[in-house]
């Protein structure tokens, strides 16, 4: 079994290094201190098995652990963390993978015998317990492979059906999520013009219309033109009006 450790504590990664080479079945095919390593790690090496750290700076396990799941051939997913029993008391045991810290060595090898993969139904239940931060990067799926756009990098969000796209100054990017959710996650960055569209504020140029004649919003770096609503339009000229005073 090919073996990824991902923490942020090199102490810890070194501890279940030593914990894991006791055995000859297992692998240790890299070691990641942070979400984004783990992503370029499990890509390059094909892991059976990840043993991710929950909490860590930039993109945490959770994060990291729903980006995994995006690949054609997933890897098991064991979390290993210091929270109590109590704030993992929700899930079924069997179904998803945890390891309180400190690890045992017997501990360790039950895991990794009732490992199982992570569906995003659970990985999502398991972010609702967690305090909500603001991601720093988007996991857009390219042919198979993982790529991460910064968020500051992005100029809006559209809704098409049950896909966003994901727009930066000069590529798009079709991604599963909720308008709402990212709504909610970026509204400090984000602002809604439409009932289909987020858009970043310090990326609004003007407002013009169209050639059916309705108003739209322009931005700096790209030529696209995104309709405004009625009931949006108030907030887009406040907005228009500050950034040019």
């Amino acid at each position: 079994m090919k073996i990824l450790i991902v923490d942020d504590e090199q102490l810890a990664r070194q501890r279940l290094h030593h914990m894991l080479s006791s055995s000859n079945e297992h692998t240790i095919v890299g070691e990641a201190a942070t979400g984004e390593q783990a992503l370029v790690l499990a890509q390059k090496h094909k892991p059976d098995l990840v043993f991710m750290d929950i909490r860590m700076p930039g993109m945490d396990g959770l994060e990291a652990a729903s980006n995994l799941n995006k690949l054609e051939k997933p890897p098991a997913i064991v979390f290993t963390t210091a929270f109590s029993e109590h704030a993992l008391s929700a899930f079924d045991t069997h179904a998803i993978g945890y390891l309180l810290k400190p690890i045992r060595q017997e501990q360790l090898e039950d895991a990794i015998q009732s490992a199982s993969r992570l569906n995003r139904a659970q990985i999502t239940q398991l972010k609702n317990n967690e305090t909500p931060n603001a991601r720093s990067k988007i996991c857009v799926k390219i042919r198979g492979t993982l790529e991460l756009v910064p968020v500051e990098d992005i100029i809006y969000f559209k809704a098409d059906q049950k896909y966003i796209t994901l727009r930066t100054d000069n590529h798009e990017y079709l991604i599963e999520e909720s308008l709402k959710a990212l709504e909610a996650e970026f509204e400090h960055r984000f602002t809604r013009i439409h009932r289909n569209a987020l858009v970043a504020e310090h990326f609004i140029n003007g407002l013009q219309k169209n050639d059916e004649g309705h108003i739209c919003l322009s931005f700096k770096h790209i030529n696209d033109l995104l309709e405004v609503s009625r009931r949006h339009l108030p907030m887009i000229r406040k907005i228009l009006k500050s950034t040019s005073s």
